[in-house]
């Protein structure tokens, strides 16, 4: 099975389970070698509306995530699981994802085989059932399964009109 079969049957059977516990899985990705690979595994809570995941949150629920890997069998060989929070650069996959983060700074990436294939900008949402974005003072739009990657940019600039010295 390829990469990309694997992650989408992980993600199939980790979607079932996290609403039974009340989890949103943001990503999946397997990374490493062949014989030893890493699948790592983001998670949030479902209700967008809830604190940010805690480093208590993410160990309570590593249990039953690793059983739903273990009962798919996805590697003839061991494997090494890690879960955690989205973080800040939090990847953006599902179109209730580009609709909740509308407004932020993305990075997105396209498997476009001509032209301009990485973009920043703007997130406007989701329009049509396309991914729309501002990049350059211009409006872009992509179909989700033309999107190879996603993610909100943080932003660092701690400054403000309040903390400058007057």
């Amino acid at each position: 099975m390829a990469n990309e079969a694997i992650v989408a049957r992980i993600i199939e059977v980790l979607e079932q389970a996290g609403e039974q516990n009340n989890i949103d899985i943001v990503d999946v990705e397997v990374v490493g070698a062949t014989k030893n690979p890493t699948i790592r595994v983001r998670i949030d809570h479902l209700d967008p509306k809830a604190e940010s995941i805690t480093l208590d949150d993410v160990a309570a629920h590593t249990g039953w995530i690793g059983d739903c890997i273990d009962q798919i069998d996805p590697f003839s060989t061991s494997f090494t699981l890690e879960v955690s929070s989205p973080g800040l650069s939090r990847p953006l996959r599902r179109a209730k994802d580009f609709t909740r983060f509308a407004g932020a700074t993305v990075a997105l990436s396209t498997n476009a085989h001509e032209g301009r294939r990485r973009f920043t900008g703007e997130l406007i949402g989701m329009e049509h059932e396309n991914v729309v974005i501002l990049c350059d003072g211009e409006r872009y739009e992509f179909a989700l399964e033309d999107i190879n990657r996603c993610t909100i940019k943080p932003d660092f600039d701690f400054t403000s009109s309040s903390s400058k010295k007057k």
